[in-house]
């Protein structure tokens, strides 16, 4: 569908034998895999754009992992269901039934392919580092990623921890951040900001601090760095008031007529790296 084709490479094939003298075709379908590795493996024309040529074979591999975790994602959330109805289904036949609980088979199953992919996207990414391409897979996505140390001290961990579906909301603002550095559009920070400040007004409401009078990011930063819940110190929130208000506050009002608000490419990556470490460290105190 990306590329505006029907089938990425023959779904058939036919060949023609000699039976008894006579012309005989036989044929059938090709297997969806194999569909999809002809194309991969397919070489590149000799008037095809290279660049074009990776960034299409990529995307299938981005597909593939995204696929793949979305399984596992599915899984994990109905893990408990799955549990209860195995328990209640009665036991066919006059088979041997082995000791244990029957959930710890189930939890254990999918331990075993959460290992698995996770071992295949380090993979991936080690691939990456090794080509020296500048890319990341993560939470469905391979994006633009080029100082090696942030990636493996913020940016993995970080990822990972927004696998959980509660913090869907920061994960699709900083990608979108990503997005929009990497393509020079408008208001990265703004989108890195906006992901964090989801990340508190969660916290917030999940320990029970949010009362409903509050009116921007600063009394919910208030919220966490109250005494009676410490969750935060207070040099911290301030630390996390001076960012809102002199980074994202410019960027998420109109200026009227003052200049347009801009940051610089290293301010922006800056503002990104401050939010995905401040995430990083808030959701691990929780």
């Amino acid at each position: 569908m990306e590329l505006g084709l029907k089938h990425l490479s023959p779904i058939a094939y036919s060949h023609t034998t000699s039976v008894a003298g006579k012309p005989f075709v036989s044929g059938g379908l090709w297997e969806m895999h194999t569909v999809c590795e002809n194309w991969m493996l397919a070489a590149c024309e000799p008037n095809a754009r290279a660049d074009v040529f990776v960034k299409q074979r990529l995307s299938l591999i981005e597909i593939g992992f995204r696929l793949r975790e979305d399984e596992l994602n599915t899984e994990r959330r109905g893990l408990e269901a799955r549990i209860d109805a195995a328990r209640r289904r009665p036991l066919a036949g006059r088979g041997i039934r082995l000791p244990g609980d029957i959930g710890d088979g189930i939890r254990a199953l999918l331990a075993t392919n959460e290992a698995a992919f996770d071992d295949a996207v380090n993979e991936l990414n080690i691939r990456f580092r090794s080509a020296r391409a500048p890319l990341h897979y993560h939470n469905g996505l391979i994006q633009i990623s080029e100082d090696v140390l942030t990636e493996q001290q913020i940016e993995g961990p970080f990822w990972k921890l927004l696998a959980d579906s509660k913090w869907q909301n920061v994960d699709t603002d900083m990608k979108e951040a990503f997005d929009r550095r990497d393509t020079n559009g408008r208001d990265p920070a703004f989108y890195a900001a906006r992901a964090l400040e989801s990340t508190i007004k969660i916290i917030s409401a999940e320990k029970g601090w949010t009362h409903g009078r509050e009116r921007g990011a600063h009394n919910f930063i208030d919220n966490l760095m109250a005494s009676k819940n410490g969750f935060i110190e207070h040099w911290e929130g301030d630390a996390l008031k001076a960012f809102f208000t002199k980074v994202r506050n410019p960027l998420g009002h109109g200026p009227g007529n003052e200049p347009m608000p801009n940051l610089s490419l290293p301010a922006t990556t800056w503002a990104i790296e401050y939010s995905m470490s401040w995430i990083k460290s808030l959701i691990n105190r929780t």
